[in-house]
């Protein structure tokens, strides 16, 4: 099997990294396709990786098509693929908004996986949710999730709603974990703490939380149940955010997420 990855921006090339990995290839390089001689001449230097720069030269040799690039550059991609490619091909984008059909009808392909991973993806902690056409089989499901596993978890969706809906909560939802936890650094060095103290006591406390999650089968607000008691400090700062909604005001965030990347959709 030969897969192409088409971008080797910071996504592309995560995928290409984690793909590189994957029995299935047996040890088969990865086919990277860009258009910046830098970036090129960069991946020239990975014994993993042929490097190239023009569709025709590897675009008829790929089993599996993996697309990278930004969104607006979808169409003229697509469109230059279309002679080249042949009906067995599997393709799988991970562009924001542009719709399976929109892919179908521009490349003439029917086997088509629409993915939408997120940013721990770079440290193999990624969560990848993806929908397929009807066309790709069971068994090519398999290898498909076997290929975005490589860079944390993947999870199939029914429908392409939740691929958008997906967007609002894994796809940004670093950037609101990061958001959090800028302002609980903000407020630790407000408090006196150093820049270095405030990040330690920062990330281990979010490291810790997760990890505490992780490990059972208690629910966010059990956890948070036991940690608050009456009366007492942790229950003073979730009460504090309940009077200010911050329950509402992180969801509403979600949905807004949500709503542009069906916006995004519909650009295309």
């Amino acid at each position: 099997m030969r897969v192409l990855v088409i971008g080797a921006g910071n996504m592309g090339l995560t995928y290409a990294q984690g793909m590189s990995k994957s029995k299935l290839l047996k040890k088969r390089n990865i086919m990277v396709l860009d258009n910046s001689e830098e970036k090129l001449e960069a991946l020239n230097q990975m014994s993993h990786f042929d490097a190239f720069k023009a569709l025709d030269d590897c675009v008829p040799q790929a089993d599996i098509i993996f697309i990278a690039v930004k969104p607006y550059h979808s169409e003229a991609l697509l469109r230059a693929m279309r002679p080249l490619v042949n009906p067995g091909q599997i393709l799988i984008s991970i562009m924001a908004g542009v719709t399976i059909e929109s892919m179908q009808v521009l490349t003439g392909l029917s086997k088509i996986v629409r993915a939408m991973p997120n940013l721990p993806a770079k440290i193999g902690k990624g969560l990848t949710s993806y929908v397929a056409s009807h066309e790709v089989s069971r068994i090519e499901l398999l290898t498909v999730e076997s290929l975005l596993d490589t860079t944390g978890k993947s999870i199939r969706v029914s429908n392409e709603n939740f691929i958008d809906a997906s967007t609002g909560i894994s796809g940004s939802g670093p950037a609101y974990v990061f958001y959090f936890m800028q302002s609980m650094m903000e407020a630790a060095l407000q408090m006196g703490f150093s820049k270095n103290d405030s990040t330690v006591l920062v990330s281990q406390t979010f490291t810790g939380a997760v990890e505490l999650f992780n490990q059972s089968n208690l629910s966010p607000n059990s956890w948070m149940d036991r940690v608050a008691s009456k009366g007492g400090t942790t229950r003073a700062a979730l009460d504090s955010m309940s009077d200010n909604n911050v329950n509402e005001l992180i969801k509403e965030a979600a949905f807004a997420a949500f709503k542009r990347a069906t916006e995004l959709g519909k650009e295309h």
